[in-house]
């Protein structure tokens, strides 16, 4: 039963089970990749379990209660196919991406994946070793350590505050029993969106997914409820003394989600609304800062005064508060410059107003790598289950386009004003220069 809104070519059904299926016909090449998002993620693990989705990730493609590592990797190679599985902050992802003719087998397989685990204790056991060697390595790179300390002075108690990976105490508890209690929490048909783009049509594809997992009921009890720690954190400064080549200088300001959720902690069953006009003229402002050599920061700090390794700007779209963030690797002698430098570009958003022509210019810029970012049909894919998974739903594409054309100079204005004062501040690099 088709109980959602048809946009063409894409189409949105919720089937019995409270599945939702988003179908884009896309037949330009013989391909058809799918997105099958979890409304899980690292958002729902305890500092005690800090790296459990990631593990359960890394996992999930080494064994069903049908087939083993070997033979699920057999299946997908012998027709050049591809599938893995990923967890990011707010959700969890599965991927496939096969020709048009493979496409009903290799999702039955995704969907014995997702149904039946076996969660191999070899597997784990190697999947954990593997992932402390990741972890031991990023504590060696420079830009990852400031980027947690960052998250953890922004977030404090707020699971945004861990990283993806956990820690080394975090990821070498983790058992098998809590992937499985992760796997029972939250793989459910009612929690997961499908996302489908390539040479399949629409009626097609809804019946595939109808035929794979339409008998996959939704357990009696209800989804869970995440309740999450305010963000309660004041601006500070935090240094870490390394004896590296390059100091690390990262500026962090608390941001708004895109999602505001009506009413406290209400799970999965959130009413949204869209915070459109800020989050709009944040991403606008946060891609002429450092998106590209054409930005502000590349333009201003490496290229004229010669001060950044490297200089860029970020601003992730996040379910709860965002990190708008600015940073540089520099000379460890230019630590203090760089420092004053990129507070300086910040701070000028506020004090030099934005001109008519510079704000067209900055649109133009994101409104095209918007579009460059759905060429393909993994991009496609991933970028409206996306939508969908976060409560956005497929509408908000076009949505987001007409609000960035419409963002005006007084709402740049507005929002540097609010959200773009005083910065967390994250050094790492020397004791002689980060310590000062």
């Amino acid at each position: 039963m088709n109980l959602g809104i048809k946009q063409s070519p894409q189409t949105r059904t919720v089937l019995a089970n409270g599945m939702v299926v988003l179908a884009w016909e896309n037949p330009a090449a013989d391909i058809v990749a799918a997105r099958i998002f979890i409304r899980a993620g690292s958002q729902w693990e305890t500092a005690q379990q800090a790296g459990l989705s990631h593990l359960l990730s890394a996992v999930l493609t080494k064994g069903t209660e049908q087939r083993s590592s070997l033979a699920i990797a057999e299946e997908v190679e012998s027709v050049g196919a591809s599938l893995g599985a990923d967890s990011a902050t707010d959700y969890f992802l599965l991927s496939l991406k096969t020709v048009s003719a493979d496409f009903a087998e290799m999702l039955a397989l995704a969907g014995e994946l997702l149904r039946s685990p076996s969660f191999p204790q070899q597997e784990i056991d190697l999947e954990r070793r593997l992932t402390l060697q990741a972890i031991r390595s990023q504590q060696e790179q420079p830009f990852s350590i400031a980027f947690d300390q960052l998250r953890r002075i922004m977030y404090g108690e707020h699971p945004y505050a861990l990283s993806g990976l956990g820690t080394e105490a975090s990821v070498a508890q983790l058992e098998r029993t809590d992937l499985q209690r992760y796997h029972q929490a939250h793989f459910r048909p009612d929690n997961i969106v499908i996302s489908l783009s390539g040479r399949l049509q629409s009626d097609d594809a809804i019946a595939l997914v109808e035929q794979v997992f339409g008998d996959w009921q939704a357990p009696s009890t209800s989804l869970p409820v995440l309740s999450l720690p305010a963000i309660t954190s004041q601006p500070v400064r935090a240094a870490i003394a390394q004896e590296t080549q390059q100091s690390i200088v990262m500026l962090g300001y608390l941001a708004p989600a895109l999602i505001k959720e009506e009413g406290a902690n209400s799970g999965n069953h959130h009413t949204p609304s869209v915070s459109l006009e800020s989050y709009t003229a944040l991403k606008l402002l946060n891609s002429y800062l450092g998106n590209g050599l054409s930005s502000r920061l590349f333009v201003e700090l490496r290229e004229k005064r010669g001060l950044a390794y490297d200089v860029s700007a970020f601003y992730p779209t996040r379910l709860h508060p965002a990190q708008f963030v600015v940073y540089m690797g520099t000379a460890p002698e230019n630590t203090a410059i760089a420092l004053d430098g990129l507070k300086t570009e910040v701070d000028r958003l506020r004090t030099h107003p934005f001109s008519a022509e510079t704000l067209q210019a900055a649109k133009e810029k994101i409104l095209g790598q918007h579009a460059l970012g759905k060429q393909t049909n993994a991009q496609i894919a991933q970028t409206f289950g996306w939508y969908e998974t976060v409560g956005l739903g497929i509408g908000f594409d076009v949505q987001f386009q007409e609000q960035m054309s419409a963002v005006t100079l007084a709402e740049i204005q507005t929002v540097a004003d609010r959200y773009l004062v005083e910065p967390y501040i994250s050094l790492v690099g020397p004791a002689a220069v980060v310590k000062e």
